[in-house]
């Protein structure tokens, strides 16, 4: 089973790295359209209205929720049988994701001057982005000691967990008793036919729609839909799981078809140096690049001197100072929380996405020169790394 649950976690982490530099092509591609002869172009295609929806909603809100799925599927994968499936394993990375989403927030609300409207974006800085930091880590290959891209991605993760209770609780404007309710009681009967053995994905597909479209009428961002349906799907069987065949079956869509969308609808936005001064960016930028690796490094380091959980082996303090500042990278949750909070007042989001995108770009190139220019520790080191604990 070990085995089993490390070969799973290695097609995950090789996957999203994959994922995260065609993610970074994609947003390089929308600057490159949103600030040349295509912004028109670029700006209406996205705007063009297919069905109920524009074609930028349908990536946001129907696509994205296949994100969530998957994103649901991780979380429930590694709480049950992968990192985080012990308390002791989940102490390091759970701390240090609540602390990397706290003092993000605390330098964004402190920036932004207690402005109720700009106050709605405090979650904006708390987010990390998996796929884009591991397309960093990839980048490095080898320099890289294997715990450390674990960790990360356990801290990712975590943080995920994180962003989705956010969504769920803080951007819900008005709630629709009824469609809530209707949707409680269908993701109910999901998760009892899946602890029943009753879980058929021919059934499942239709109901997760549906499941979807409640939450929609809900009020709850229907994303939520897609976090919910993978609660329900069932995990008994090592990789012949349900659990396990979904996230093998979905990954590739996501990482490779649905993010790269993502970013390349949603990155896309016209640079001017003058605006990053304002008080939104500026507040997001410093969130990100300054919060993240605060909030991070100091926890991890607290864990250790206080012998609460131990840093992975093998890993010096630079390589985890180099993870402190690439979970930094917010981007595609970032970018996504960002339309919830500001929803309606375009000229708010585009100076979020202008804060988003500095902020990422500086913490994805200081993390890889930090890590570049670090040699793996030796013995000695990784042996100091521990004994700080007994102090």
């Amino acid at each position: 089973m070990a085995k089993r649950t490390h070969s799973a976690l290695r097609r995950f982490l090789d996957s999203e790295a994959r994922g995260g530099l065609l993610l970074i092509g994609a947003a390089c591609l929308a600057l490159l359209a949103a600030n040349s002869g295509a912004a028109d172009l670029y700006r209406d295609s996205l705007d063009r209205a297919l069905g109920p929806l524009t074609l930028h909603q349908w990536i946001n809100d129907a696509l994205m929720a296949v994100f969530f799925l998957l994103v649901g599927v991780e979380l429930k994968r590694e709480l049950i049988a992968g990192s985080l499936a012990t308390w002791r394993e989940r102490r390091l990375p759970l701390i240090a994701a609540a602390a990397g989403m706290a003092v993000p927030a605390s330098i964004y609300l402190a920036i932004s001057g207690g402005d109720p409207t700009l106050g709605r974006g405090w979650a904006i800085p708390a987010a990390t982005d998996i796929a884009f930091a591991l397309g960093v880590l990839a980048l490095l290959g080898r320099r890289v000691p294997p715990g450390l891209r674990l960790l990360l991605a356990s801290i990712a993760i975590a943080d995920d967990l994180g962003a989705v209770a956010i969504i769920a609780l803080a951007y819900t404007e008005t709630l629709n008793l009824p469609a809530f309710a209707a949707a409680l009681a269908l993701f109910a009967a999901l998760w009892l036919a899946g602890r029943r053995g009753l879980f058929h994905l021919a059934l499942f597909a239709p109901a997760a729609m549906m499941l979807w479209y409640l939450v929609h009428l809900s009020g709850v961002h229907a994303t939520i839909a897609g976090v919910l349906a993978a609660l329900a799907v069932p995990v008994k069987g090592g990789e012949v799981s349900p659990l396990h065949r979904l996230e093998h079956g979905l990954a590739p869509w996501v990482a490779y078809l649905i993010l790269p969308l993502f970013g390349f609808a949603n990155a896309g936005v016209a640079l001017t140096l003058g605006g990053l001064g304002l008080a939104l960016p500026l507040a997001i930028a410093l969130g990100l690049v300054i919060g993240k690796q605060a909030g991070i490094f100091s926890a991890i380091w607290l864990c250790d001197r206080l012998g609460v959980a131990l840093p992975p082996a093998g890993c010096g303090w630079r390589h985890i100072y180099g993870l402190s500042l690439l979970c930094g990278i917010g981007f595609t949750m970032s970018l996504f929380i960002a339309t919830l909070a500001f929803a309606g007042q375009p000229e708010l989001i585009e100076q979020a996405k202008g804060g988003i995108l500095l902020g990422s770009l500086l913490s994805a190139l200081a993390g890889y020169f930090v890590l570049r220019t670090t040699n793996p520790p030796g013995p000695e080191q990784s042996r100091s790394l521990r004994s700080a604990a007994s102090v």
